[in-house]
């Protein structure tokens, strides 16, 4: 199976930058996709951004395009969730999640179409 740890969140200005992380252990081989989603207090948990574990493609929320960039490490087995002018509203829990084998891009942003989630990383913006 497939262990992630997300790391990087924090309080920061609206207008800030951040970089989240996380970092993937055990079976890698099998992954496909990683994603971030996110989850603000009342809230469902929302997609943000994906990547294929090759890099060759991403997708990203509407929300975020031209702000937050997905990229990833492969060597460290890590993919990286760069956020560029946070605003208030992009304040939640982010979570890393994985998933094992191929899917249909419609699917991609559905949270069960993931197999994996690490524990959430608190991303706060102050305005």
């Amino acid at each position: 199976q497939v262990q992630l740890v997300d790391s990087g969140g924090g309080l920061v200005q609206a207008g800030d930058s951040l970089r989240l992380s996380c970092a993937a252990s055990g079976r890698t081989a099998s992954i496909f996709f990683m994603a971030w989603f996110r989850q603000a207090p009342g809230k469902e948990r929302e997609f943000v951004s994906a990547i294929t574990w090759s890099g060759d493609s991403t997708y990203n929320a509407d929300s975020v395009k031209g702000r937050f960039t997905i990229s990833r490490d492969n060597p460290k087995n890590t993919v990286y969730l760069q956020m560029n002018s946070l605003k208030p509203e992009d304040t939640a829990v982010y979570y890393c999640a994985a998933r094992s084998g191929n899917m249909r891009v419609r699917d991609i942003p559905f949270t069960n179409a993931y197999n994996f989630w690490a524990q959430g990383t608190q991303v706060t913006v102050s305005s």
